[in-house]
């Protein structure tokens, strides 16, 4: 007999139990899918763990809602509504039966009779059952929303659900411009905090701890909106009513990927301070996007593309490894590291004018440049054999000539400069810009038949105008006697030059080094 001494409660039955288990042990997925009503047959049921049937099931419909309980993680509630045109009967009991149709919780209730409309007190009835699992991790929450109906609490707690989804979250009052302590009534921006009021927490030293609050005189929670992982996304975008200096501004959080709230730094960026509106805008230190080196399109020039297209170098890179340049490489300056050999770009990958400045480091004897096939290096307008091998500090900006690297600037281009054209070997030259030539040279005496020897010099080049000064010595020989020489001129004195040795034997080999100066 029912009274107010009766106790209404679910249980798992021994199946549904033992499915429990299996999904907890075994990571076996678990899904209720329907509910049956009976009238017990007019007793007073008390659920059984052995039970595998309700005692007179008079309905069995799939369920309209499964969820977890939001206070209790450990409570499952299913329900089922019943409507307007079933019933005529009692409802004492209630089970709940999982995909493969077996009985796995079971409950009673307080009786209720279900009438039909033809008996003049028809009504739609919602049923419930609340029970303990031990966990959720493995129940599948989950219904067909074709074959149910809805409550109005479901309804609106599904509007509510999906309304804190969006990017765009209810206003706060202010926001934060330091870390704070996140708890108590306290000023922020310069406003006076009261219970209730919501924050945008984007200041702390922990970044994790960003986001939107509730002011409590404890310590504060995460808004209603914006306490889930689901609700905050990046994109998010919430408006600041108040404030000494956010006043009406607008934040959008910027932090990309999937976002777990106390775990992830969340990072808000102003999206409204300090823009200017579409209509006169008043621009105050704009910025943006700089368009690609070469663009010839109707982007808009920032201060930096203008820079680089008239030659302003925007950036220097230490180059530590061999490597194609690309087209992201033109426009700065390449420090070559020693050893390392770069390849400039294909000519027909970038336009007339593109150019790129490469020096070797400081103490680098090994820093090499060469082109890609069919590409040439060009330098005082005349081609160079490739891998080119910079000197020690040397430089050169290298500028895309149709088919052709032309080098300008530069030492590596004084170096190979015809004013300074050069022939560094045992018997050489050097020319100067101002027209002076140096030229050396070292050879050994041939012998002769009496005591005088004499050997014709022919300079490396001859000088153009005139024979400055010619001058020599000898070095030590076996002879020990072989002390003076002459040098004569010969019939082309801007060509060459005889020495002649006296005051010794005419011994063949001895060493004679010399130099002349001239224009």
């Amino acid at each position: 007999m029912i009274d107010a001494n009766s106790q209404f409660f679910a249980i798992l039955t021994n199946v549904g139990m033992a499915k429990q288990a299996n999904a907890d042990a075994l990571g076996i997925p678990w899904k209720f899918t329907e509910m049956g009503v009976g009238d017990a047959n007019g007793t007073d049921p008390i659920p059984s763990a052995t039970q595998t049937q309700l005692i007179n099931e008079w309905r069995r419909r799939p369920l309209n809602q499964v969820r977890v309980d939001p206070v209790n993680p450990a409570v499952i509630i299913a329900e089922q509504i019943i409507p307007a045109d079933e019933g005529g009967h009692w409802i004492r009991e209630i089970g709940l039966y999982d995909a493969a149709g077996d009985l796995v919780a079971v409950a009673n209730c307080a009786p209720s009779f279900k009438p039909l409309m033809s008996q003049g007190s028809g009504r739609t009835q919602v049923v419930r059952m609340n029970f303990i699992v031990s966990s959720t991790g493995n129940i599948t929450l989950k219904i067909d929303p074709a074959v149910v109906l809805a409550t109005r609490e479901y309804v609106d707690q599904r509007i509510m659900e999906e309304v804190y989804k969006l990017d765009s979250k209810q206003s706060v009052r202010v926001a934060t411009t330091a870390n704070i302590a996140l708890a108590g009534l306290q000023a922020v921006d310069g406003v006076a905090l009261v219970a209730g009021d919501r924050v945008l927490v984007k200041n702390q030293a922990g970044a994790k701890d960003n986001g939107l609050y509730v002011v409590s005189a404890g310590a504060w929670a995460r808004t209603a909106d914006a306490d889930a992982n689901a609700e905050v996304t990046s994109a998010m975008l919430v408006s600041v009513e108040q404030g000494a200096t956010l006043a009406d501004t607008r934040w959008q959080l910027i932090t990309d990927g999937a976002i777990a709230l106390g775990t992830t730094p969340l990072t808000f960026q102003n999206v409204t301070q300090g823009f200017a509106p579409i209509n006169s805008p008043a621009l105050v230190d704009p910025s943006a996007n700089t368009p690609p080196l070469f663009d010839s399109s109707k982007s808009l020039a920032t201060t930096e593309f203008v820079a680089r297209s008239a030659g302003s170098f925007g950036g220097s890179i230490s180059v530590t490894a061999s490597r194609i340049l690309t087209v992201n490489d033109i426009g700065k300056r390449l420090e070559l590291a020693a050893g390392v050999t770069v390849t400039l770009p294909a000519t027909e990958s970038v336009p007339n004018g593109a150019a790129v400045l490469i020096s070797a480091g400081p103490q680098s004897t090994t820093s090499r440049v060469t082109v890609a096939a069919g590409d040439q290096l060009a330098m005082s307008n005349l081609a160079v054999a490739v891998p080119y091998t910079l000197s020690p500090g040397g430089d050169f900006i290298a500028i895309r000539e149709s088919g052709v690297w032309r080098c300008h600037f530069g030492s590596e281009t004084l170096r190979t400069a015809s004013i300074f054209a050069a022939s560094l070997q045992a018997n050489g030259y050097q020319k100067l810009p101002s027209g002076l030539i140096i030229q050396w040279g070292y050879r050994t005496t041939s012998a002769l038949s009496n005591v005088y020897t004499a050997d014709v010099v022919t300079f490396p080049i001859a000088f153009p105008q005139a024979t400055l000064f010619r001058g020599g010595s000898f070095g030590s020989g076996a002879d020990s006697t072989w002390l003076s020489y002459t040098l004569e001129v010969t019939q082309n004195p801007r060509a060459s030059m005889t020495i002649r040795a006296a005051s010794g034997s005419p011994l063949a080999g001895q060493p004679f080094s010399w130099v002349a100066i001239g224009l």
